[in-house]
């Protein structure tokens, strides 16, 4: 998935039960021809991937490789949404972080304090953070679009709100409690039970005004996962 760029080692890759030897760009080209877009578990089809999955599911602003899976909030734009955006003169800034496995893994202790966030790599620039900055200086409001720009941005965040800019890996597990530095709306797909993304959500709008906003999806058969429907947050009063 694109999301940062990497630098691959020299590593053995088995590609159709065959042994190959490659090391740097080799590796990316040899999964590239002989590999498919690995998309998440529960989408099964009849035939299995298909070739416009590659792009299918990428935001269209997607640039470099390093994800694992997309960032699915992301995935509601469309260059036509950004030039309605542009004409309301709502502007957009970019972040990276690379989606790693671990953000599919369930919470399996008896309490989430327990629970061990993955680590995944970030990256917040100069640039990016000089934005965020001028926006709310200037009394606007900064939208966080996917849990995984929210959490790379509260990573950046100092205790005043001010953005720094960000590289390196970041394990936050955003909990309820949580003091919201920076982040004033939050645009995200609906998360499975148990898992650190509800856990997310709850800690932005509490648990109680969650469990009642996914009663009535459920309600309304909304769709969940990753190519399903969004829901744009407030803050809880208590964040």
């Amino acid at each position: 998935m694109r999301g940062c760029e990497v630098t691959p080692v020299g590593r053995q890759v088995f590609l159709s039960g065959t042994e190959v030897n490659v090391r740097g760009g080799a590796l990316g080209a040899a999964l590239l021809a002989h590999g498919e877009m690995p998309l998440p578990p529960y989408i099964e089809r009849a035939g299995g991937n298909r070739p416009a999955d590659g792009q299918n599911y990428q935001t269209i602003y997607a640039r470099n490789a390093g994800a694992v899976a997309a960032p699915t909030a992301g995935l509601h734009f469309t260059d036509d949404l950004f030039a309605a955006l542009n004409a309301r003169g709502i502007g957009r800034t970019y972040v990276t972080l690379h989606v790693g496995a671990g953000t599919f893994l369930p919470i399996k202790s008896e309490t989430i304090e327990d629970h061990r966030m993955h680590a995944e790599y970030g990256v917040l620039s100069v640039e990016t953070a000089a934005r965020i900055n001028q926006t709310r200086a200037q009394g606007g409001r900064v939208v966080a679009v996917g849990s995984t720009s929210l959490r790379l941005i509260e990573t950046a965040a100092q205790d005043n709100g001010e953005i720094l800019p960000f590289e390196s890996e970041t394990d936050v597990f955003i909990t309820p409690g949580y003091n919201f530095k920076t982040v004033d709306l939050f645009l995200t797909n609906f998360h499975l039970p148990k898992s650190t993304l509800f856990v997310l959500v709850s800690a932005f709008s509490g648990t109680e005004r969650m469990k009642s906003a996914y009663a009535h999806a459920i309600e309304k058969a909304y769709w969940f996962y990753s190519y399903g429907d969004c829901c744009l947050l407030h803050p809880n009063e208590a964040t």
